[in-house]
């Protein structure tokens, strides 16, 4: 999976209590709109939710949801690591795609708050029967925080 893209609003939204990283409902998002050709920009201040996101149909696509394998701090710093992921097409194609965005379902003030943005590099389309794998870092975590 690409690198890390931190979403600007992310860190004042933890600093304010938004997200619980460990209990709460990640989530990835599809686009295939570059988060500076949106009409707000995602990562920037005060645009981190996914409303400003252009989301691909997800009719034909397994579930999204992500698993915490890890959320905790030692000497400091905190880790979320999270379980690779395996989106498949099933009953119809699915994108094209290359922004992954990860966001927390659970809040609702703000609505989905972003936590960031992987570029892949390219669009991808799964056909039926296809699969992509979102692989996390699972010794450093999605993201830390010190």
């Amino acid at each position: 999976m690409a690198a890390f893209i931190k979403v600007n609003d992310f860190v004042g939204h933890a600093g304010n209590g938004v997200h619980n990283l460990g209990a709460d409902a990640l989530t990835v998002a599809l686009s295939n709109t570059a988060p500076s050709a949106e009409l707000d920009d995602p990562i920037a201040d005060g645009n981190g939710v996914l409303a400003n996101v252009t989301e691909i149909a997800y009719t034909n696509l397994s579930s999204r949801v992500l698993t915490v394998t890890s959320s905790a701090q030692a000497g400091g710093l905190y880790k979320l690591v999270i379980a690779d992921l395996t989106l498949t097409a099933t009953g119809g194609s699915v994108g094209p795609f290359q922004y992954v965005y990860v966001y927390n379902n659970t809040p609702t003030a703000p609505a989905d708050p972003l936590l960031s943005v992987h570029d892949r590099g390219s669009a991808l389309t799964l056909a039926d029967g296809e699969s992509v794998d979102l692989d996390f870092d699972d010794v450093n975590g999605l993201l830390d925080l010190q």
